[in-house]
């Protein structure tokens, strides 16, 4: 039912272009796992600079800043950061096309791989504490749902960010350190969640592994691409050069 694509050390940004490829191109389910991306901070589509930087800090440092396709929140991800995406047709399991059921159908999906969590809002925890956050797509017939796994974090990295004005209400007025924890307690080597995920897949969508150039084949097709990198000195988004 699903095409697996096992990715190494791929950028976030090469990640989300390849995904969107695949979302607009392809009439295929997919599930894509990655690790090990240069660090970046990743922006929703409509995330407003001035809001959610700590810009001096970012241009400091000089950390590239993405807005991708689609909603959500704000991240920070670096080598420690596992990624995972789905894409579906709506005919595959019959979800409505709604983000609570998508998210509700996501809870279940990950059950066997994290005990006693559970779903708040969009974000996956342990309590009230964050290890996963997700961002949508939704299309005709078809969506997408990616998800950023804290296998670990470096408290320091977060200071990338602002305390968003718009956040869930759980989270109440707590820093990234008090909100957010990690799954290196639980799996102690980052290649132990990856392989939890890949059996999941395998397991619970029938995965299949893909090949990386038929995949990648999708990236040549005319498609809107709306994933870029944005300068933190102007509005307009500039496209990057880098590719897969």
């Amino acid at each position: 039912m699903f095409r697996l694509l096992i990715l190494n050390n791929v950028p976030i940004l090469e990640q989300l272009r390849l995904e969107e490829a695949l979302l607009r191109t392809s009439h295929e389910n997919w599930c894509l796992i990655n690790s090990g991306s240069s660090p970046a901070i990743v922006m929703g589509i409509s995330g407003k600079l001035d809001e959610l930087l700590n810009k001096q800090l970012v241009l400091q440092d000089h950390i590239p800043v993405i807005k991708r396709f689609s909603g959500g929140g704000t991240v920070y991800v670096d080598s420690h950061t596992v990624f995972a995406t789905l894409i579906c047709n709506q005919e595959t399991f019959g979800i409505p096309l709604q983000p609570k059921p998508l998210l509700k159908w996501s809870e279940s999906y990950y059950s066997s791989v994290f005990p006693n969590f559970s779903l708040r809002e969009n974000d996956y925890v342990w309590g009230d504490r964050k290890f996963g956050g997700n961002a949508q797509y939704i299309q005709k017939n078809r969506w997408l749902l990616h998800t950023s796994f804290l296998w670990n974090f470096s408290a320091n990295k977060m200071s990338y960010l602002l305390l968003p004005k718009k956040r869930p209400e759980y989270r109440q007025n707590r820093s990234h350190t008090d909100f957010l924890c990690s799954l290196h307690t639980l799996f102690p080597k980052k290649e132990e969640l990856i392989s939890r995920l890949v059996q999941n897949a395998q397991q619970k969508l029938g995965a299949h592994p893909a090949d990386i150039q038929d995949a990648m084949s999708h990236l040549k097709l005319p498609h809107r691409s709306s994933t870029v990198n944005i300068s933190l000195d102007c509005v307009e988004p500039v496209p990057s050069s880098e590719s897969l």
